[in-house]
């Protein structure tokens, strides 16, 4: 008799055990680790995909993606802009204390450590393919913004990159209608070029954009799995990013709307049609169930076609370059097959600063880090569990030489924020009033008074890491 009952409690502890490692348990240092893919659209708004409810624009794969795994209805970028959030993304560390305050106002720092350098003596693959935009690219090539650092000089060894945006239809020509950044009247595009391992890219730079990187991308998994090795794919889009541009067969999917309303949503449909061919490619290698893969934008949408109606961030107020929920708040999702129930819907408050930790706490690696981090771990929510974030979130954006000095805390349903120039500081209830309408300044001021000092103290502790405090030298 205790010997059946031995054998029945053993079995009951396996399918314990077995139970927890199919909902996304930490994977012991022996086991198979999971491949890591972090993809990131460049000012896609949160309106800007099916799965947040436009019903005109077609994003089938990345709706199938939100269906499979966990969407986020509360996600922000740690900026209303493109380079300090990409910042984050890799480090877990607000870009104020890396001194990214706005695109082209700064580089990575060395010192600063990435995921990919984390992953990298870990044993993983590591590979970068998009856009950029923490950097120059070109050693000799001095410019009057920024400074020399690539990714190949930040944990990833195989890459395809451009400094900053490029047409998101051939990306080496001037689209006919582009007259800013860039343009060249000869037609061939005069603004950033792709890199291929630290070599001007010569070849396959026809068409869209978006088949072009995952052109690379895929190798670059190919030759992880032939190696039998785990890898990190970071894939950054330069879609829907200015100048925008759509092949003919992706303008032919959207007769009814306007020329600009074509190009934007074009753009994002063959963008989303490479996410499709990407997770194909994933269940054809058998890998599918054993790849993490994140998805979110930069920020929100850009100002002129969110002005023009053509972009949308949703119920949202604001756009890119401020500090309205617009401009803040991105589509986001991620998928974990067998690891993370489908159909998940998270309201927990989360930000691109979270994915470093999530991505530690997930494969279950310890850093040993003396410098403070800004992001939490997601693990909880990736696991099912309905969580409150108790830790405040804090964002900035700076342009000195155009007075612009803008930053917001938010700290469960209460924003205080500065959302644009010329604006005094401003207090929100999101739950009440996520349209950001009424300032309820006036009416709560010690709460303004108490949530100001919060972020304040946050900013001080920003200056100090970015002066030296977090730094060797």
């Amino acid at each position: 008799m205790k010997k059946k009952t031995l054998l029945l409690s053993v079995s009951i502890l396996c399918t314990i055990l077995l139970h927890q490692n199919a909902l996304g348990q930490k994977p012991d240092k022996n086991e198979q680790r999971p491949n890591v893919i972090m993809l990131m659209a460049d000012d896609l708004g949160w309106g800007d995909v099916g799965f947040n409810g436009n019903d005109e624009i077609i994003t089938p794969n990345l709706d199938g993606m939100a269906e499979s795994g966990l969407r986020f209805t509360n996600f922000y970028a740690a900026a209303p802009l493109c380079s300090p959030t990409r910042a984050s993304c890799l480090t877990g560390r607000s870009p104020y204390r890396q001194g990214i305050f706005a695109a082209h106002t700064g580089a990575m720092r060395h010192a600063e450590k990435t995921i990919a350098e984390v992953l990298q003596k870990e044993g993983y693959k590591t590979g970068f393919f998009g856009k950029w935009h923490l950097g120059w690219l070109e050693s000799e090539k001095v410019e009057s913004r920024g400074s020399y650092s690539p990714p190949w000089q930040h944990g990833f060894e195989e890459t395809f990159a451009t400094k900053s945006a490029v047409p998101t239809w051939n990306p080496t020509k001037t689209p006919a209608d582009w007259h800013g950044f860039g343009s060249k009247d000869d037609g061939s595009w005069g603004g950033s070029i792709y890199m291929e391992n630290g070599v001007p890219a010569t070849e396959n730079l026809e068409g869209d954009d978006s088949r072009i990187i995952m052109d690379r991308a895929i190798p670059f998994i190919e030759k992880s799995v032939n190696e039998d090795k785990a890898f990190l794919a970071t894939i950054w889009f330069h879609a829907p990013h200015e100048p925008i541009s759509a092949g003919p067969e992706y303008l032919a999917k959207y007769p009814n709307l306007s020329e600009a309303q074509k190009n934007y949503y074009g753009c994002i449909t063959a963008m989303d049609e490479q996410i499709g061919r990407l997770r194909s490619y994933l269940k054809e290698k058998g890998i599918e169930k054993n790849t993490l893969i994140f998805f979110c934008s930069d920020n929100g949408p850009a100002d002129p076609v969110a002005k023009s109606g053509v972009a949308s961030a949703g119920p949202y107020r604001g756009h890119k370059h401020q500090m309205w929920e617009g401009g803040l708040r991105v589509p986001s999702l991620i998928l974990w097959p067998d690891h993370i129930k489908a159909g998940q819907v998270s309201e927990f408050q989360a930000n691109t600063n979270d994915y470093f930790p999530t991505i530690l706490d997930v494969l279950n690696i310890q850093v040993s880090r003396k410098v403070p981090l800004d992001g939490v771990s997601l693990l909880p929510e990736i696991e099912g569990e309905s969580t409150i974030r108790s830790e405040s979130m804090a964002f900035g954006y700076k342009r000195i030489y155009r007075g612009i000095d803008l930053s917001a805390l938010i700290k469960g349903k209460y924003k205080i924020c500065i959302p644009d120039k010329g604006k005094k500081m401003m207090l929100f209830d999101l739950e009440a009033d996520p349209t950001e309408s009424h300032d309820l300044a006036s009416e709560m001021p010690d709460l303004l008074k108490s949530m100001e000092a919060e972020l304040q103290k946050t900013k001080e502790s920003w200056r100090e890491s970015r002066e030296g405090k977090d730094y060797q030298w």
